[in-house]
């Protein structure tokens, strides 16, 4: 048995169930993360592009959704400097989203509303119950066409281009919400709005804000919103499934592709790239209560706590426009990430994170001391995880030895 409480030939079968998805072709490449009580074990798979160099563990991945927990963190930052407040409006700082209308029907027409009953709130964007966000629907409504043609960035993860942050949410506010503030979970919107009130409370741009406290102290040197030059050589293309011919194909190529520059709009939703071991001083910094391995301190034990707790009511939940039917039966959300209240198969409840649907998973197990981290550069095909990400935790949490 390991230090960390794993069986040697156990931890093998990672590198054989992973192996096995670069060698069918279902992703080009894959790097793997196990941690556990300061043992930490990595799998680097498969090439950065078809037909180009290799894996490796310092491999720059697009992490999209998993992006969201940091700008959590980023958000009870200014909330522990007495900069923000949980549950103060938000007009404060963004009067753009003040004095909301409210659709009579998430799927009706922008024109039927009503008032709001109470203003945004900031804990309703770590919530994701601030009345907007994704609402996938097999025809997409009058709301949803509206977004996407204002660019603000909704639905699957994909290339986008929308304005700088003061344009993009004074476009948002010309919008109604689907949904009254406070009244149910709604994915995505919330972090991207994060993104626009962090940098105004801190009086900065977003990611000096995030270098200075978050990327900095805890050494994820790899970490922003686009790749320079000169770490070029190590960032993956990205690939997704075209539905319509069911070929596998290049939608973001590494050196002139979306994240070959810094954007217009730094997406607090989606917008960062990182490694497994820049993601893993973040994992190990909430498993910690706040303090790095190293010893640096970003947030108290109390609003890790917060942010690693269900934060949502039964209602919430109820009303939620869900990404996965059925998720909320056994998960809750806390702020910017996914506690799991039930046990998720090998997950006990407890586990918090989230996952990126541009091919990335990340798992927080206090219990076992754990972090399990995957990056691909194969986009998923639904909101539902793809068989890699359930083999991996299954490998990971099958060779524990202790």
């Amino acid at each position: 048995m390991t230090p960390g409480g794993f069986s040697e030939s156990r931890l093998g079968r990672i590198r054989e169930a992973m192996g096995g998805y670069v060698e069918r072709g279902e992703v080009p490449g894959v790097v793997t993360l196990v941690s556990r009580r300061g043992e930490v074990h990595v799998e680097a798979l498969g090439r950065r592009r078809v037909g180009g160099d290799p894996v490796r563990r310092d491999t720059i991945f697009r992490i999209s959704s998993m992006t969201k927990p940091i700008m959590a963190a980023a958000t009870m930052i200014l909330v522990e400097e007495c900069k923000l407040r949980l549950d103060e409006p938000v007009n404060r700082l963004l009067p753009e989203l003040a004095d909301r209308r409210v659709l009579k029907r998430v799927d009706g027409p922008l024109d039927e509303t009503v008032p709001a009953r109470r203003p945004i709130r900031v804990a309703d964007l770590l919530t994701f119950t601030m009345g907007f966000g994704i609402a996938i629907s097999e025809r997409p409504s009058p709301i949803e066409m509206a977004a996407d043609e204002l660019r603000l960035g909704q639905g699957i993860p994909s290339p986008s281009t929308p304005p700088g942050p003061d344009e993009w949410i004074g476009r948002l506010g010309t919008l109604p919400l689907m949904c009254q503030p406070g009244e149910a979970w709604i994915y995505n919107t919330g972090s991207d709005v994060q993104g626009v009130l962090v940098a105004r409370a801190a009086g900065r741009p977003l990611e000096s804000f995030l270098t200075e406290r978050i990327f900095g102290p805890l050494g994820m040197k790899d970490t922003g919103f686009s790749v320079p030059a000169s770490k070029q050589d190590r960032f993956v293309d990205q690939y997704r499934t075209n539905f319509r011919t069911g070929q596998v194909e290049v939608y973001d190529p590494a050196e002139t592709g979306q994240w070959s520059r810094p954007p217009d709009f730094p997406s607090g939703a989606g917008g960062l790239v990182s490694t497994v071991d820049d993601y893993l001083a973040f994992s190990e910094t909430m498993l910690n209560g706040g303090r790095s391995s190293g010893g640096e301190r970003i947030l108290s034990r109390p609003s890790v706590e917060m942010m690693t707790t269900d934060r949502l009511t039964p209602p919430q939940k109820a009303a939620a426009l869900s990404l996965v039917p059925g998720f909320f039966e056994g998960h809750g959300w806390g702020l910017g990430m996914s506690v799991a209240t039930a046990r998720d198969g090998v997950l006990p409840a407890g586990t918090f994170g989230w996952s990126g649907g541009l091919g990335s998973l990340w798992n927080c197990d206090p219990r076992e001391g754990m972090t399990t981290i995957l990056m691909t550069q194969r986009a998923w095909n639904s909101p539902r995880p793809p068989n890699i990400c359930l083999d991996f935790l299954e490998s990971a949490y099958q060779a524990i030895d202790d």
